[in-house]
């Protein structure tokens, strides 16, 4: 999509500090870190929402919770604990309409979370 500021970001017309890439996805720091450490993890494939997983794509979440435990592994969040965050629609927060999900943590997460 060439107004997606994360599809600009995955085929670098936007510069970014991409921590990560493999076939599937990228990540990167948030610009508006609630944690100490807050990742994004972009699929490369432009996906609206989480509403629109389906059968031809439903092994890419699998994919993203892999990449988040290597990520929180990496981070030194994995023996505290993290979280992991995917905003869906306008009521869930979903400011950027290409799937993506957040990784938290170094903080103790509250609940509710907003």
């Amino acid at each position: 999509m060439s107004d997606c500021i994360f599809c600009k970001i995955i085929n670098r017309e936007i510069e970014s500090k991409i921590i990560y890439e493999d076939d599937y996805v990228v990540a990167f720091p948030d610009i508006n870190p609630q944690a100490p450490v807050h990742l994004l993890i972009v699929p490369k494939a432009h996906i609206d929402s989480p509403l629109d997983i389906d059968e031809r794509n439903k092994e890419l979440v699998g994919h993203v919770y892999v990449i988040a435990k290597k990520l929180a592994k990496q981070y030194e969040i994995d023996s505290k604990g993290y979280r992991i965050v995917s905003n869906c629609g306008d009521d869930g927060g979903q400011t950027v309409h290409h799937i993506h999900f957040h990784l938290l943590g170094g903080r103790f997460m509250t609940w509710p979370p907003g």
